[in-house]
């Protein structure tokens, strides 16, 4: 292995519950120790993260604090880039926490000279039943599509990963994060990376850990938000999204129209009726499947699929209507608000 100088750059606000679990995994990582540092970069955290940080700072030297006053994930991940001077650029959250070989792994993964990003699949875990629900959501792939980030146990080149790792020297090609994306930035980013000519692998033996939502209405908005800025990558790239970004803006459409076609004509209910029972049917075997452990989580899986689908689908029409249709900075601003 090529050792390389590594900066982790963990973007935070209000994390006070997560932070620490977040850096104790990075200040026990196998990588030599003097060969990485951790950039806390916090947006204005109302709670005691910032306090939390400080006091590992004193311990462990390679732990800084960075105050981010633009707030926003991009903005502070942008400062940290800046600041380092690291050969490797792994990009984490605050609300996750890394395995013990998580830097070395990427560092071997990005010895491929086709490689400029890497990453792997995310463990989802929660502290309550129906947070445990939401993760088991988040992890199917009824629930999320092909992100195989999510799910992936086989290395394999994909469109994009989460927790991502980059050289140096490709950042300084494809640019930074872009500072308007609330959401998806990680996705816009990745997009350029493979638009210059590097792709993106996902690896097995790098491994990380999420704390999912415990809530069904900030689930709601993460993932209204994510279809919602979908859009406006889109529109920046001139390029329609994959087919799993634009199947719950379908499944949205579909019903609605045949909801209003049915009650304006009953022969329209024969078309839209058959939809909704195998949409029902796959929420139920899914639900069950995922539940075999615990049958106590069919009190909230069948309705997270759902909540996923729906929120993203509405999500996206509105981006679609605010960014191509109507100009509507009104709405931007609005899907502008951090949810968590």
């Amino acid at each position: 292995m090529d050792l390389k100088k590594v900066t982790v750059i963990i973007p935070t606000r209000n994390e006070e519950k997560y932070i620490g679990k977040c850096l104790d995994s990075f200040v026990n990582q196998s990588y030599p120790k003097e060969l990485y540092e951790i950039f806390v970069v916090d947006g204005l955290s109302e709670d005691k993260t910032t306090e939390i940080v400080k006091e590992y700072n004193k311990k462990y030297k390679n732990i800084q604090l960075i105050i981010n006053p633009g707030r926003i994930v991009p903005k502070g991940v942008n400062l940290g880039i800046k600041k380092s001077s690291a050969d490797i650029i792994i990009l984490f959250g605050a609300h996750a926490y890394a395995d013990k070989d998580f830097i070395k792994e990427n560092v071997i993964s990005l010895e491929n000279e086709e490689v400029g990003c890497s990453g792997g699949p995310i463990t989802t875990i929660s502290h309550d039943l129906k947070g445990a629900a939401i993760a088991l959501a988040m992890s199917s792939p009824f629930g999320v599509g092909n992100a195989l980030f999510r799910y992936a146990q086989k290395e394999i080149y994909v469109d994009t990963v989460a927790f991502g790792a980059y050289k140096r020297e490709v950042l300084e090609k494809v640019g930074y994060l872009d500072e308007e994306l609330v959401r998806n930035q990680d996705d816009e980013l990745n997009y350029r990376v493979i638009k210059n000519g590097y792709k993106i692998l996902l690896s097995p033996k790098i491994k990380s850990t999420y704390y999912s939502r415990s809530s069904f209405k900030k689930l709601w908005n993460q993932y209204y938000q994510y279809g919602f800025w979908k859009v406006r990558v889109m529109q920046k790239h001139g390029k329609t999204a994959s087919l799993r970004h634009l199947i719950p803006m379908a499944f949205v459409i579909y019903n609605l129209l045949g909801l209003i076609l049915s009650l304006i004509n009953h022969h329209f209910m024969y078309l839209w009726l058959p939809e909704i029972a195998i949409y029902i049917l796959l929420d139920i075997l899914f639900s069950f499947k995922l539940s075999n452990k615990n049958k106590k989580l069919l009190k909230y899986l069948p309705f997270v699929f759902p909540m996923l689908h729906i929120s993203y689908g509405l999500g996206f029409i509105e981006g679609l209507f605010s960014f191509y249709l109507l100009k509507n900075k009104r709405a931007v601003e609005k899907n502008t608000k951090l949810s968590r």
